[in-house]
């Protein structure tokens, strides 16, 4: 096949077009950009054995595929998480600036919201991502979930309830998100917390993710008291060849630490009428590989 070709070719054409979309289905229903991509996969050996002929809405179709393999997937990853050694915490991703202009997207894929979708069952979480961030018709979203319009109407109903009391309380400024960042930072170069307690919610909750193959907190650490002592002892153990950089993860505000040039965690922070209420650091290498290059997601 030429180039030109290749270019032209239908099912290729319809596939590159709407590619960043697909990527951001899966990626916000399974919570891992590895598995996002091996859905993208899928969704294309199943593409290309369509009839276009047949196809009236071609995004819709690609959606509807990636969705039903998103969704056997999820079964695989909650069985994967049934013995992950420590808290499960999303893949972080480094997201292109843009992003953050596109609120509603940068929301939905936040550390924060993810943790929330995690508390969905897999059925209500499809409905929901397809319904509230890609806005898609219940027709549609009952082809893909398999439902009928009126369960989808239901199931998504029971969603956003279930998100609504679990998301973070109002829309949280970058310039808030920045100042805790700020003081995570200043506490770990200077060994100074103190500016760093003062932003921690009495309820806050730490989680660490290692995976089991970096050292991590084996569980949630949850109160303003525990949640110092712990940062405490974490500040302690840093030392020069620690550097700390500031980036936009899941379209939000982060930081990046490195140790010796190489990627250690990734720090993101939830933060509620301008208090810290939920601080997330993944520490485990196998996911952090979406760090050093940007990944494109639309809607």
């Amino acid at each position: 096949m030429s180039e030109d070709d290749f270019h032209t070719d239908p099912a290729t054409e319809a596939f590159v077009t709407h590619r960043n979309l697909l990527f951001t289905v899966a990626y916000e229903m399974l919570g891992s950009a590895v598995d996002a991509e091996d859905v993208l996969q899928e969704t294309w050996l199943r593409w290309v054995g369509v009839d276009l002929d047949t196809v009236r809405d071609r995004r819709a179709y690609l959606v509807r595929i990636a969705t039903r393999q998103a969704l056997g997937r999820l079964r695989t990853l909650a069985r994967r998480k049934e013995s992950y050694v420590g808290p499960w915490l999303p893949e972080p991703l480094l997201t292109v600036p843009d992003v953050a202009e596109d609120v509603e997207l940068a929301d939905s894929i936040s550390m924060a919201m993810m943790l929330v979708l995690e508390t969905l069952a897999p059925t209500e979480r499809a409905v929901f991502v397809l319904r509230e961030v890609f806005d898609l018709g219940y027709d549609e979203i009952a082809e893909a979930v398999d439902k009928t319009p009126a369960a989808v109407r239901q199931i998504a109903h029971r969603a956003r309830s279930h998100v609504a009391a679990r998301r973070p309380h109002g829309v949280v400024s970058t310039a808030e998100t920045r100042a805790a960042l700020g003081a995570f930072q200043q506490a770990v170069e200077t060994g100074d917390l103190q500016s760093l307690l003062d932003l921690l919610a009495p309820d806050v909750v730490a989680l660490s993710d290692g995976g089991g193959i970096k050292q991590a907190m084996p569980r949630p650490v949850v109160g303003a008291g525990k949640v110092a002592r712990a940062l405490a002892a974490g500040v302690a153990v840093f030392g020069p060849q620690v550097t700390v950089e500031s980036a936009q993860v899941n379209g939000h505000p982060a930081l990046i630490m490195r140790i010796d040039g190489e990627i250690d965690m990734v720090v993101a922070m939830r933060i509620d009428d301008g208090l810290v209420t939920g601080l997330y650091t993944v520490r485990n290498p196998e996911k952090l590989t979406h760090m050093e290059r940007e990944t494109a997601v639309s809607r």
